[in-house]
């Protein structure tokens, strides 16, 4: 590890899930507006469903700091410590929790209202509770698209500002053309750049930026 990364680490910021760092686009804006119709959800639920990276979860944990929901985590769902909250269950296609889920659904309302998230849209998860299939089937749904072009350069540019480093603004122009659409290839692409040039103690350029994606599509090693 070299000096300088010791010496920065500190600095680097948590990442954040406040809703105004939260980048709306037209991909997101209908999703954006089924969230904040809370507390008139129909029958108190909403399902929030988009593919990996594309936000879901960032949106749908800013609502639960807005209202105190709690976020049980997997295999920790205590149905009578819910009990007249808010709740947030993220994953919620593949988390194994069929009658806690039912019981939840059942007893949601604008009080104690019921955000899930998800990659599936809630008539294909799988349970074997025909009352559950049957609420799931009537669920309310809102989807959030992939990432466009604002979104995934808005991302970039607050992944490099929680590492306190800013590069050259064609840097951005170059990368949302050049990686795949997610939140995640965003997080590793700048994880990447950020250790190399760190490492060679260089600045962060769209020269190094090509290097670095070039030597990643020829299965190369960096550092070599």
């Amino acid at each position: 590890m070299t000096r300088a990364r010791q010496m920065r680490l500190p600095l680097e910021r948590a990442p954040s899930h406040a809703r105004e760092d939260f980048i709306a686009s037209a991909s997101n804006a209908p999703a954006i507006g089924a969230v904040d119709a809370w507390p008139t959800w129909p029958g108190g639920c909403l399902a929030l469903v988009g593919p990996e990276g594309s936000g879901k979860s960032h949106l749908a944990r800013a609502w639960a700091a807005r209202v105190g929901a709690a976020i049980p985590a997997p295999g920790e769902v205590d149905l009578f410590a819910l009990r007249g909250r808010a709740v947030l269950i993220e994953d919620a296609d593949r988390r194994a929790m069929d009658e806690a889920l039912f019981h939840l659904i059942n007893r949601a309302d604008a009080g104690a209202s019921l955000l899930l998230t998800a990659r599936t849209t809630p008539r294909a998860w799988r349970t074997d509770l025909p009352d559950l299939r049957s609420r799931l089937n009537a669920l309310s749904t809102a989807h959030i698209e992939p990432p466009d072009d604002f979104v995934l350069e808005g991302v970039l540019r607050k992944l490099f500002r929680e590492r306190n480093i800013k590069p050259a603004d064609d840097v951005f122009a170059y990368l949302i053309h050049r990686i795949e659409r997610s939140i995640p290839a965003a997080k590793d692409v700048v994880s990447r750049i950020d250790d190399f040039a760190d490492a060679e103690g260089r600045n962060i350029t769209r020269a190094l930026a090509r290097r670095i994606l070039e030597h990643e599509d020829r299965n190369l090693d960096l550092f070599e």
